[in-house]
Parts: structure tokens; sequence; C-alpha cells
């Protein structure tokens, strides 16, 4: 556990993650206050890093449960391993062993534990966690509902086993491209932090610090590239996922700095989500 904020922007950090103390400071009060946090930004700007980079910086163990348009309860917290439960009702028929309860085959034996139960049940062990709930917006509004009560009690009722509590909350990292509006409910229970393109100055310090190999001026070259482009009319603007693609292929081609060939012939390794 940190003690301050600039231990968490330190620890962060030293795994190559530049981390403004706006971000610092809800990350720690997070962990503080045992809350969830909220990330909201475009794409390819570093949300789903956080929790990749805290759960190191935490030594803890990252559980991810990536949202889809469809995603249910089921698939998210458990089911039943119907064809494990049916093997074994066979196997007790051809024994003239037959299944003497119910409660037999609907056993943690034949649970499927998906994220949100394996979280909870981390917890309960006290296997320290981090939580990704990553893209949320791209949820239908019923799983978002489901969503708050699980993220207010973290506990989960399972009718053939009964309740399973955690005894510790993990760090519940929630992302969303802003593709939606989310629940004002979701956010009055998270910590909230939005996440913007990094200026010159930070876009630069993340090349270098992730490239160490990079020339420096080629460095300079790519990120005042980009911070042009994102001052442009595009539908699609690139982050810094964007940029650090481009800039890794300009290395691996040897490519000491930028002309209109070069940035012709390579753009296409960052540039396909640029739209007009």
């Amino acid at each position: 556990m940190f003690s301050s904020i600039d231990e968490v922007q330190q620890a962060m950090e030293k795994e190559r993650y530049i981390c403004d103390r706006s971000l610092a400071t809800v990350l720690y009060l997070a962990l503080k206050l045992e809350k969830p946090v909220l990330l909201e930004g475009e794409a390819g700007v570093g949300k789903t890093e956080v929790a990749k980079v805290m759960t190191q910086a935490l030594g803890r163990r990252l559980i991810r449960l990536q949202c889809y348009e469809g995603l249910d309860a089921t698939t998210a917290l458990y089911e039943w391993n119907y064809p494990k439960q049916l093997l074994r009702i066979k196997m007790g028929e051809s024994k003239r062993q037959p299944i003497d309860s119910v409660e037999n085959i609907f056993s943690e034996e034949f649970l499927i534990r998906r994220p949100l139960l394996e979280a909870i049940q981390s917890e309960a062990a006290d296997q320290r966690i981090v939580l990704l709930i990553d893209e949320i917006d791209r949820s239908d509004e019923e799983f978002e509902a489901f969503l708050l009560e699980i993220l207010s009690e973290f506990q989960i009722t399972i009718p053939e086993i009964g309740t399973i509590r955690a005894r510790h909350r993990p760090l519940v990292i929630v992302t969303s491209n802003r593709t939606r509006e989310i629940h004002d409910a979701l956010k009055r229970r998270c910590l909230y932090s939005w996440i913007d393109y990094p200026s010159f100055e930070k876009e630069y310090r993340i090349v270098t610090m992730k490239i160490p190999n990079m020339n420096e001026f080629l460095a300079g070259q790519i990120c005042h590239f980009m911070q042009t482009v994102r001052e442009r009319d595009f539908y699609k603007k690139p982050g810094i996922a964007e940029t650090l693609d481009w800039a890794n292929a300009l290395v691996h081609l040897q490519r000491e700095s930028l002309d209109r060939a070069v940035v012709e012939e390579t753009l296409a390794a960052s540039s396909n989500t640029l739209r007009i």
C-alpha cells in the first residue's frame, strides 16, 4: 500500500507509465477508501494500461472482464459445467451408484468461474487482485445495472452453494471509451478520472521511456506530427498507442528522421484509426 500520492506516481513511473498527479490522487484514494475507479477517455490513451501497471506496482494478480454487447451475468459471474455433471451422472449409473442428492453435482467442483466470481473468491482467500472491467460502454444497460449490485456489496449468492463474500475489496478499475453515456448510479459509486490525449512533452517522455533505443530527434518529430494530426477534424484521432506502434515500426525500419516519403510509407502502421 502506498503512503502518499507521490509514491503512486513513482511506482507507476518505475513500471514505465507517466502518471499525472490528478490520476495518481484518484488511484491513491481508491486504495484508501476501497472504491472503484472509473477511467474515461478516447481509445488508445492508456486507460487499460493503468490497471496493468497498478497490478505490477502492487504485486497483485490481474483479472480482466472484457465487456461487449450482449454480455450478461452468467458470462461475467459463473455457470455450471453441464457436460461434467452429465458425465458424473452417467458414471454413477454405470456403477449402479446413482447420485444421492442434487448437491453432489451442484458443488464447487462443477462450477465454472467467470471473472467476477473469480475476483470475489480470490479476495475471500486473501489473494489480492486488481479487477479490470474493460470498456463498460460496450455492454448493455442491463449489465451495467447488475454490475452496480456487485460493486456495492462485492458478494454473490449461488443458490446451490450459498453466499460468497470478499474479505477485502479488490482494486476495481472500470474503463469507458464513452461511446455511450454511463449511468449516473455507476458514476456515483466510483472515483472518476478523465484521461486526455497527452501533451507534446508527456508524449515525448512516454515514447523515449517505452522505446529507450529511439532516436531522440525522430521521437520529437513523431510526437509533433501526432499533436498536429489531433488538431485536425478526424472522426477518430490517434492515441498514444498508435504513436508507440508507429515509433516501433520506424525503429525496426531503421529510419532516422521523418520526411514525406517515410510518412506515406509507414503511417499505415498506426493510421488505421484516422477517419475524416
